[in-house]
């Protein structure tokens, strides 16, 4: 009976990977934008403005749904004031992610374009940082690629949710995004001139969020 009951799961599956697989669409390309990030849970100076690049797939789904990866190079960054409430003590971080969000979009194809919703959950890697503090108009620190010594974790994850257009072969989606965890993370020996901004501005958690604006070919 189990054999059965199996076997039938199988084909049904099959029957259902069959019927999307012969209406999927699947195109590449490639895709860049800007991103507008600061940190949570601390005061900001500002917002930077930076950017990401990269490749893209979309496979195409019926009902209006669509799956999209991407791997990208992302750069974050955050201007944080007052650590520690220290009038005048400032520190700019910014971290190069290697990027791998999986864009779910759905809406209808309107035949000239399309509108849709997007959710991007995403994780990533950083490749590589930059970390500036100072001290009223001193340049105390001036640090690249600097993880365990700043204490600065290098995973990140999260998601983003946005909406989008498409028309031919372009797609514009504007997204806000939500890094989970925390930038901060310890180490065995963190260096005290690094860990005094790293450690002041994120030790009670934070992380990057803000919006993203990106372009994409598709072929």
């Amino acid at each position: 009976m189990r054999r059965k009951v199996l076997v039938i799961a199988a084909v049904i599956m099959a029957l259902a990977l069959g019927s999307i697989s012969s209406k999927a669409q699947s195109r590449y390309g490639v895709i860049g934008g800007f991103s507008f990030p600061h940190a949570s849970d601390v005061t900001n100076r500002g917002t930077m403005t930076k950017y990401n690049v990269g490749v893209t797939w979309q496979l195409k789904l019926p009902a209006g749904f669509s799956i999209q990866p991407s791997l990208m190079y992302h750069v974050k960054g955050a201007r944080v004031g007052d650590i520690r409430g220290v009038e005048g003590n400032n520190m700019d971080l910014s971290v190069g992610y290697l990027e791998l969000p999986v864009s779910v979009q759905w809406g209808p194809d309107l035949l000239l374009f399309r509108p849709f919703l997007d959710v991007s959950p995403y994780i990533g890697v950083g490749l590589n940082n930059s970390i500036t503090g100072t001290v009223g108009a001193s340049t105390v620190v001036n640090e690249r690629n600097a993880w365990q010594t700043a204490g600065i974790a290098r995973m990140e994850y999260g998601v983003g949710v946005g909406i989008g257009i498409e028309i031919w072969r372009f797609q514009v989606i504007g997204r806000y995004n939500w890094n989970f965890g925390t930038i901060w993370r310890g180490g065995e020996e963190p260096d005290p001139n690094l860990s005094v901004f790293t450690e002041g501005a994120f030790h009670d958690g934070g992380n990057f969020r803000g919006l993203t604006l990106s372009l994409s070919l598709l072929f």
